[in-house]
């Protein structure tokens, strides 16, 4: 039993689908670590809220790298925006950009909002986005305007991109939000960048699933997510 045990959840105590189910419901849900404290010892596990806080620093960034390579990819039509996100007792910016049908495209955790911050992330959006380019980017305000310029010039996005303010049009990315700041606001906020960008990671990588971006797993369809989720991490049903 334990040589068929996957690797990664080697000299772990609890059982791996224990593990998992914390996780999943932790990343899923508006729920704080006390929270699943309590629900685990309705079901006669004593599980301390710290442990479980360990799980999802280490396994909420797995479950982001491995449904990468399974994501739908974006449309043409981009919505960036940034969040407030409170860190160390620091606000810190969330820039998020997901495509006119409400697919997550990335993030990025920074402690600045200017010029340097929304290119970086645009390039990384574009990394993720492969080879889709977008046809438009939608934003709000600043800073993103010199930063979509410099990328043109650098041939990073294509000549006839277009930066496109509309705060109306970007309603649909701050909805987007939402499903991320209840857990954070659950969470009680985080005490270090590390904690906040593992936790965060697998806020969006179970928002990816919930929303239903990986092509084959409607996102009505909560029994096939809950299978896929344990799949990725090499749990037979």
């Amino acid at each position: 039993m334990a040589a068929s045990r996957p690797d990664l959840f080697r000299g772990r105590h609890f059982r791996d689908d224990i593990i998992v189910l914390c996780v999943r419901w932790y990343l899923r849900y508006p729920l704080s670590y006390r929270d699943l404290e309590e629900m685990m010892a309705e079901r006669g596990l004593t599980i301390d809220h710290s442990t479980i806080a360990r799980w999802v620093l280490r396994y909420g960034p797995v479950l982001n790298q491995r449904i990468r390579s399974e994501m739908r990819r974006p449309n043409r039509s981009w919505r960036v925006d940034e969040t407030y996100i409170r860190v160390g007792g620091a606000w810190t910016y969330l820039y998020r950009a997901i495509d006119s049908a409400g697919n997550t495209i990335d993030f990025l955790l920074s402690p600045y909002r200017d010029l340097i911050a929304a290119k970086s992330f645009l390039q990384l959006a574009i990394a993720q986005a492969g080879r889709i380019r977008p046809r438009v980017i939608n934003v709000d305000g600043h800073p993103a305007y010199p930063a979509v310029a410099e990328l043109k010039r650098s041939c990073d996005l294509g000549p006839s991109c277009q930066c496109r303010c509309s705060p109306y049009m970007n309603n649909i990315v701050e909805q987007d939000h939402r499903f991320v700041k209840k857990r954070v606001v659950a969470s009680q906020w985080f005490q270090s960048v590390d904690g906040a960008l593992s936790t965060i990671v697998g806020y969006e990588a179970m928002n990816i699933v919930r929303k239903g971006q990986i092509p084959w797993l409607p996102k009505t369809d909560i029994v096939g997510q809950i299978r896929f989720v344990e799949r990725t991490f090499g749990i037979a049903a």
